[in-house]
């Protein structure tokens, strides 16, 4: 990736997402951020024949979290990664309101060396509620390598989502995010936002809702979830976006039930593929819907059914 001409703040952020913003500051403020060997300003502009030396100092960890028994879905460990399954429902690391129980807690349980790595080996996230599969680092080597990749869109990443509305065919939604001036839990289309792209396209056709495959450009938080209420389509189930206000009209009674009984964004990361950190070899996972999304599928299959043959 190349960082020429971008402000140092700026190129950190790049190319070490897996870090907070706060912690690559303090690097900088330290003097461990150095340019062609001589510490620099966060404002300073990186030229292109620089060199770019970053001192992490012992490792560190973010996680204000300890190890605690949780049942994990790992559909893949290694000496450089873990793949897990996360449920719905789940939240992926602490903060605000969720101290415990989360799948950082289950991790480090599992793999008490994910606590000497950045962010407990994390490198993206889900949502609590959207289900599917995450890669998580267990060595600084692969985190590094990792998230590196993900900032290069060299990590693919597959969903499936059920939104409300009938797009006539599949599109690349580019829009900016930032955080919503009105509500600080939501993300919004804003013209000073971050660059967001998703691109979608149409799996299944029902009355009134669609299954879609979604890939991401970017991961911006909330991305797929803004991006399609932004172009009429929010997911069901989605109460922040406007999944559960949006009119169901046209649809049969028995799937306006289900679709309005859904407890969550139907989202799911179906998909996973990049290439190894350590043997450079391409990796690709798959996950299956999980149930309540599958019911919900088989219940507007059958009801879509039942009309087409009144």
């Amino acid at each position: 990736m190349s960082c020429a001409g971008r402000r140092l703040d700026q190129a950190l952020a790049e190319l070490y997402p897996g870090f907070s913003r706060s912690r690559l500051a303090e690097l900088v403020r330290e003097g461990r951020v150095r340019l062609s060997g001589r510490p620099a300003l966060p404002s300073r502009r990186v030229k292109a024949d620089e060199s770019l030396e970053v001192d992490f100092g012992e490792p560190w960890s973010t996680v204000p979290a300890g190890p605690e028994p949780l049942g994990l879905t790992v559909v893949w460990e290694d000496a450089d990664l873990i793949v897990v399954d996360k449920p719905a429902g789940l939240v992926v690391h602490p903060g605000a309101g969720h101290h415990g129980g989360t799948l950082l807690n289950g991790l480090l349980y599992r793999y008490p060396e994910l606590g000497r790595i950045p962010r407990g080996g994390l490198v993206h996230r889900l949502d609590k509620d959207t289900s599917g599969l995450l890669v998580i680092a267990r060595n600084e080597s692969a985190h590094t390598r990792l998230t590196r990749a993900i900032a290069a869109r060299e990590v693919q990443r597959i969903y499936w989502a059920l939104v409300l509305g009938e797009p006539t065919a599949g599109q690349k939604i580019e829009a900016p995010l930032g955080r919503d001036r009105n509500n600080r839990q939501r993300r919004a289309v804003v013209a000073s936002g971050k660059s967001a792209d998703t691109t979608f396209r149409i799996r299944e056709r029902f009355t009134g809702a669609c299954l879609i495959e979604a890939s991401l450009g970017t991961g911006r938080t909330h991305q797929i979830r803004v991006h399609l209420a932004h172009v009429g389509y929010p997911l069901v189930g989605d109460p922040l976006y406007g999944g559960r206000s949006r009119s169901t009209r046209g649809m049969c009674a028995e799937v306006r039930e289900a679709v309005r009984a859904f407890p969550r964004q139907a989202l799911h990361a179906r998909s996973l593929a990049f290439r190894h950190p350590r043997t450079h070899e391409p990796c690709k996972w798959e996950a299956p819907l999980p149930q309540d999304f599958e019911d919900l599928l088989g219940r507007i299959r059958a009801a879509e059914a039942r009309m087409h043959h009144a």
